[in-house]
């Protein structure tokens, strides 16, 4: 066996998952024990807020309503073969109160948040600004990861509720010039069949959303080698590994949810 196939346990790709599984744990711990520790940096915190919640409304608000008014126009026709097209409004709520909200905010969020996310602390990682901040007595960690995680676990939700009230205001003003259904009628179809288990359910979502972005770009980013190459990978796979968290997480907690419903 020669020297270089010894240098692997299993193959170098294989190795190079794992040992980066391994990383992500360990940033994962690290997060929660800076987190609880010492004191909170809300001046950034606040900052991080602001540039991931109020920066995203107009584009999460146009998706949502553009979703909402396709899904109501999408769905028409379908009822309407069964001659159910009062059932409309509650159809629309249940989809976009159950999933397209939080799946729709968190995609948005995940490309524009998480990559931006990825390349600011990509490239303050390779012009070594957070070297100078470790030198300057700063915690980095505490200052640039805890701030944006913590940022986007609090506005994501927040940012899940405004997608439903735009996204329905979207799928009343279909109903409305098809139908004329009444805004009162609309709303007390659309409510009627939500409960609390879908409510929280997709709090629960956008909870795990809004974290699982966070921690993906600051993990890419904080961790970003290779100069302006590395910045470019590390917003690219923030996107994409973020995405493909986000629905193995729709999966799970459609799962868990679908259980205490039945």
């Amino acid at each position: 066996m020669s020297t270089k196939q010894k240098d692997h346990v299993f193959t170098k790709n294989i190795d190079h998952a794992l040992l980066s599984v391994f990383n992500g744990y360990k940033f994962f711990i690290r997060f929660f024990k800076e987190a609880f520790r010492g004191r909170m940096e809300f001046q950034e915190l606040v900052k991080q807020c602001y540039a991931i919640g109020y920066k995203s409304l107009m584009l999460i608000g146009m998706t949502g309503f553009i979703t909402g008014m396709v899904f109501t126009k999408q769905s028409r026709p379908s009822l309407a073969e069964f001659g159910a097209t009062s059932w409309l409004p509650s159809l629309v709520s249940i989809a976009i109160v159950r999933a397209l909200a939080a799946l729709v905010t968190a995609l948005i969020s995940a490309g524009k948040v998480g990559s931006s996310i990825g390349a600011e602390l990509g490239s303050m990682r390779v012009t070594e600004q957070i070297d100078a901040m470790e030198v300057s007595a700063i915690n980095p960690f505490k200052f640039l990861v805890v701030t944006r995680v913590l940022a986007s676990t609090i506005t994501i939700p927040l940012l899940m509720f405004y997608c439903t009230l735009v996204g329905l205001m979207g799928a009343f003003l279909n109903v409305y010039l098809n139908e004329g259904t009444s805004a009162r009628l609309f709303i007390e179809k659309a409510f009627e069949q939500i409960t609390f288990l879908d409510l929280g359910t997709s709090v629960a979502k956008a909870v795990a959303y809004g974290f699982t972005i966070g921690i993906v770009g600051c993990y890419q980013g904080y961790n970003a080698t290779k100069g302006t190459e590395g910045v470019g990978k590390a917003a690219n796979t923030s996107v994409v590994l973020s995405m493909f968290l986000i629905f193995i997480e729709e999966v799970i907690i459609v799962q868990v949810s679908n259980y205490f419903r039945a």
